[in-house]
């Protein structure tokens, strides 16, 4: 039902529905223009331009809702993102009485299971790691909360284990390791699986086993 001023201001209302109703389309214009490209050219060889002109929307139109690729791709992989650390949350707390080594290994082997279903996408969420994995990691929304969720795990297997171990630095090599440089390397160049790959990082960060 129309509020009393949604009445008085009727064609304000209807303009403003409009407006929110082309927004919606522009975006999901975007959205499906941009994985078309993306699955057909790959992200890193498709500019925002190429999107625009694909979705046919001007670049401003483009540029207001997404200033990168970056964001392009968050918002496309967004739910499942949501579903990694809403698994991540659940697996945690299921299994608090396990190790924080072992909780360590639950939560790479979700991250993981995501960077194989959904690595180009990751790759522009990452933006360009190739050049420069620490500063991606410092930019990207996903690694920043994976970030947060490492350097407790490893807080604590300091604590569990009496030593003194930089958790930030520590968070920091794993999530560079994990990177689209790093992990494509190992994966694509060593020929490792991906449960090799989790097994020699668990391996490698765990303090205990």
């Amino acid at each position: 039902m129309l509020g009393s001023d949604e009445i008085v201001n009727g064609s304000e209302t209807i303009q403003i529905r409009s407006e929110r109703r082309d927004a919606a389309e522009n975006r999901q214009r975007i959205l499906n223009a941009a994985l078309k490209l993306f699955e057909q050219y790959g992200v890193e060889q498709v500019s925002m331009n190429q999107i625009a002109n694909e979705a046919q929307v001007g670049s401003g139109t483009l540029y207001r809702r997404y200033r990168n690729k970056g964001e392009l791709c968050l918002d496309l992989i967004k739910d499942n993102v949501d579903l990694l650390f809403s698994d991540i949350e659940t697996y945690l707390v299921q299994n608090q009485s396990d190790s924080p080594s072992q909780r360590l290994k639950g939560i790479l082997s979700l991250f993981i299971r995501l960077r194989e279903k959904k690595a180009q996408l990751l790759t522009g969420v990452e933006g360009s790691s190739s050049t420069n994995p620490p500063r991606s990691i410092i930019e990207s929304p996903v690694f920043n909360e994976l970030h947060q969720l490492l350097v407790k795990l490893f807080d604590e297997m300091n604590a569990t284990e009496q030593i003194h171990f930089n958790s930030v630095f520590r968070a920091d090599m794993l999530l560079t390791a994990l990177s689209r440089a790093s992990y494509s390397f190992q994966r694509d160049e060593r020929g490792y699986s991906p449960e090799m790959i989790l097994e020699q990082l668990c391996a490698l960060f765990s303090l205990n086993k």
